[in-house]
Formats: structure tokens, C-alpha cells, sequence
């Protein structure tokens, strides 16, 4: 099967159609970031339930069919971010200190084999923020509802998803479910694929959840928006993933720096994703074209994470190099738009600080990685970071232009420096420190921009 990148399907999608051969012992499985992911139908087996409350995670229903049952779960994340310059201090925005919480509880009813319903309720909240944000903070509202059907035939496996749900591919460079923010990004939509050994397609039909924080449950379709993307992908030389995908993505009165009005982007991706002999390596691009307004869209980025990992060697270090580009609007009232749109992006793709968006980039950072002991991992980097033309802005995440840069200064942004250490206390205990320094150019310094610091603290529990 397919191994995906943050998504485990290869894994999941045997489970979820029940075919576990009679020759596989089965084990406990593992908690997931995307919680609709686990299956814990292997808890029928009075003796893996060696927790506690391992009742409540696999309710039988039916004293016929094992895999008509219902599991519940919680997520609490608790992050405390401290924030020297929000968007390099252009805004005059003071130090910030402030813990974010996302508090998740979820209901996976299995009704037998194929159909299941699955539910996640979330309550997120920013405390002592400065300013709160759509990203920030939702409290008490649905974040997942919907219905699956999976079947497994001779042939291959077939899936369909009807209703609010969440999707992710790859390095989530530009399709993401938005886990390092506060609030996480759904989609309500219709989804279907079909999976062989070395194939899968995949088609999607969305509308992007539109979030609010006015009342309890008043989170809505945004009918201003739309997505959809039709997607295949296949194993190459044994493990490898190649994948390519064809997506629209559409939007009312949409706002660039030199284009305004309805957005229809025609999105072209193509991925190669691996590893063999140590090495390891990740390579997408993207081609975006159609229309915002009047004015036509040419944009295009790419992205690299290459890297080789000593594991002969004490804490198996692994050099690490990333590469991306991204291009920006070259001539202003030229009648095209050559700004990229980072669409839904994944913001732990550079750094959690915020700092840095896919658009009007040039960006090159070597790491380290080092494992001093099983569960705990080190990572030291440093990023460069130059414009891809001086005519279109700097951009923090997702796509927002820092006031005052489009059209002035050097190509040069900035550098920063980045630790970020995780640490894995039990299997439903993590930990995370991360922090970042930015040394701004003279652009940004320029604009009324300075120097940051960020600092991130985080324990999420899962059960």
C-alpha cells in the first residue's frame, strides 16, 4: 500500500476494511495527529486491554459483529508562545505572551465493516493574546462529522466521505489540516478514491470551512470559497511516491496587491518523494494559472527537503537541506498576477513562528537532526531568505504582505535561526520546545520592521 506522508492510509486502510490477515498478531494501535485515522477494533481482544479506560475505547454494539462498535477519545493540546515582533513589529505590535488550547473529544461509530460515522467536537482558546485571529481561537464547535463507506474487492480498495472532514497530502507544503495553529482547517466535502498495490486516485469536491467565534456551533460552509482536485499516485522503484494532481480553487473578491475580484486558480502539482541508503528526499512543484479579475494568473513555486541520515553513528545525525522558491508579481499593472497562493499550508512547514509564507520567496536552510536517545530529537537550522523579485512584497503566513516592501529595497529579507527539540514522554504524551530568532534585512528594517524572537512550549495528551 501507499505510505503517505502525515497520513498513514497504507496502514489504515486495511484496518478500516477489516482485512487483517490471520497470520498478523495485532497490536495496540498508534495515536495519530488526524484521530479519524486509528482503528482500535483490535481491542476486541480482551487481552490488549492493558490501559485504563481501554473500555471506552472500543464499545461493542453487537455480540455478532465485532466491528460494530463505537470508540471515544480526547485531544488537549496546551502551547505557551512568546512572540517578540508579530509580523517583524511593522504593526507596532508589543511583545506578546500567551497560551494557546485546543481541546478536541471525538465519537468513531462503526456500524459494521464498511460504514462508519465519525464526530469530533473542539474547544479552542487563546488566553492573554494581543491579538486574536480566525487561526486563533474557536470555542465549542463542530469540527469533524461525517459518514465513510470502504470495501475492499479483488481488484482494490474503494472509499467515499461524505461530510466535514479534514485532508492533508504529502509534506502539506500546500494542502494541509493546519495543525500548527490553533485552529485546525476542515473542509466540507465529498471525497472518493480507489487504491490498488501500486496505485490510487483520488477525487475531492470542497467547500473550506468558514470558522467564527461569535456564538457556540456557528462555524459554516464559506460559499466563498471553493476546492477541488482530482489526484493520482503511484509507487516507483519499490518505495518511492510519485504523484501528480490537478486541482481548482476559487474565491470571491479576492484581494493582491495588484489584483482584485473573483479568484479561479487552475493549480498543476507534481511530487517525488523516497529513501534508500541513508538518504532521504522530497521534491514538489507547482503551477498555478486562471484569473483574478480582469487579470490573468501565472504563478509557480517549488520545494526540496533532501538529507542523509549517519545511522552507524552515535545519535544517528542526519544533515538536512531545504530548498524552496516561489514566485511574486514582476510588473505591476502589467495585467498578470504573478503572485503564488499557498492555498492551505501546513504551518509547521518553516517554522511555528510565523515568520515566513509560501509566496515572493527564495529560501535555503540547512539542518541537523540528532537523537540522543530513542525518544527525544534535536533539530538546529538555519534559514536564508531573499524575494523572488523586489516588485512584489515579503510575505508572512499564510500570504500576508508586510506593509510597506512591495516595490522597495533589496531582494535580501532576513535569517533566522531555529532549535526545536520533541520529546515523546508515553505514547499519548508529547512534548515540544521550539525557538526562533530573525535577523531582518534592510527591507524589512526599512518598512519599520525589527528583529524577533519566538519562543513555543508545548504538551499535547491524547487518549
Amino acid at each position: 500500500m501507499i505510505r503517505r506522508t502525515g497520513w498513514g492510509l497504507a496502514v489504515l486502510w486495511p484496518l478500516l476494511a477489516g482485512s487483517v490477515h490471520a497470520d498478523e498478531q495485532p497490536t495496540r494501535p498508534t495515536i495519530k495527529a488526524n484521530r479519524w485515522q486509528e482503528d482500535w477494533s483490535v481491542l476486541k481482544d480482551p487481552a490488549l486491554h492493558t490501559q485504563p479506560l481501554d473500555s471506552l475505547k472500543y464499545i461493542p454494539l453487537s455480540s455478532a459483529n465485532p466491528f460494530t462498535y463505537l470508540s471515544l477519545g480526547a485531544t488537549l493540546r496546551e502551547r505557551f508562545e512568546m512572540n517578540d515582533a508579530s509580523g517583524f513589529g511593522v504593526r507596532n505590535v508589543a511583545r506578546d505572551r500567551y497560551l494557546i488550547q485546543r481541546f478536541q473529544v471525538h465519537a468513531d461509530l462503526h456500524l459494521n465493516e464498511h460504514w462508519r460515522v465519525f464526530t469530533q467536537l473542539e474547544d479552542v482558546r487563546a488566553y492573554d493574546k494581543t491579538t486574536v485571529g480566525g487561526a486563533d481561537q474557536n470555542r465549542v464547535d463542530l469540527r469533524l462529522a461525517f459518514a465513510e463507506y470502504v470495501n475492499t474487492f479483488d481488484s482494490g480498495t474503494f472509499k467515499s466521505r461524505v461530510g466535514r472532514q479534514d485532508f492533508a497530502f504529502d509534506l502539506q507544503r500546500f494542502i494541509s489540516s493546519r495543525d500548527g495553529p490553533n485552529v485546525r482547517q476542515s473542509f466540507d466535502a465529498i471525497w472518493a478514491d480507489w487504491e490498488t498495490t501500486h496505485w490510487r486516485f483520488i477525487g475531492i469536491a470542497s467547500q473550506p470551512v468558514q470558522y467564527q467565534d461569535g456564538r457556540h456551533f456557528d462555524d459554516k460552509s464559506n460559499r466563498d470559497a471553493r476546492f477541488h482536485l482530482l489526484r493520482v499516485e503511484r509507487l516507483v522503484g519499490g518505495k518511492n511516491e510519485l504523484s501528480a494532481y490537478y486541482g481548482v480553487y476559487e474565491r470571491r473578491a479576492a484581494h493582491y496587491l495588484d489584483a482584485d475580484g473573483d479568484e479561479t486558480r487552475q493549480l498543476f502539482d507534481a511530487r517525488l518523494g523516497g529513501a534508500a541508503m541513508g538518504f532521504d528526499w522530497d521534491i514538489e512543484a507547482m503551477l498555478q494559472g486562471g484569473s483574478v479579475g480582469s487579470k490573468d494568473i501565472r504563478a509557480w513555486a517549488g520545494g526540496s527537503r533532501t538529507g542523509y541520515t549517519f545511522d552507524s553513528l552515535a545519535w544517528k545525525p542526519r544533515l538536512g537541506l531545504q530548498l524552496d522558491i516561489a514566485s511574486g508579481d514582476r510588473k505591476s499593472g502589467d495585467g498578470t498576477v504573478g503572485t503564488f497562493n499557498p492555498l492551505f499550508p501546513n504551518g509547521y512547514y518553516f517554522s511555528l513562528a510565523g515568520y515566513t509564507g509560501y509566496s515572493n520567496l527564495i529560501h535555503v536552510k540547512p539542518s541537523i537532526t540528532v537523537k540522543p536517545i530513542d525518544k527525544l530529537s534535536v533539530q538546529t537550522a538555519v534559514g536564508l531568505l531573499w524575494r523572488q523579485t523586489t516588485s512584489d512584497a515579503v510575505y508572512t503566513q499564510p500570504n500576508l504582505p508586510v506593509a510597506g516592501t512591495a516595490g522597495q529595497g533589496e531582494r535580501w529579507t532576513g535569517a533566522y535561526g531555529q532549535l526545536r527539540t520533541d520529546y515523546v514522554f508515553t505514547p499519548n504524551l508529547t512534548g515540544a520546545v521550539e525557538a526562533v530568532h530573525y535577523e531582518v534585512g534592510r527591507t524589512l528594517r526599512d518598512a519599520g520592521g525589527d528583529d524577533s524572537n519566538y519562543l513555543g512550549v508545548e504538551l499535547k495528551f491524547s487518549w
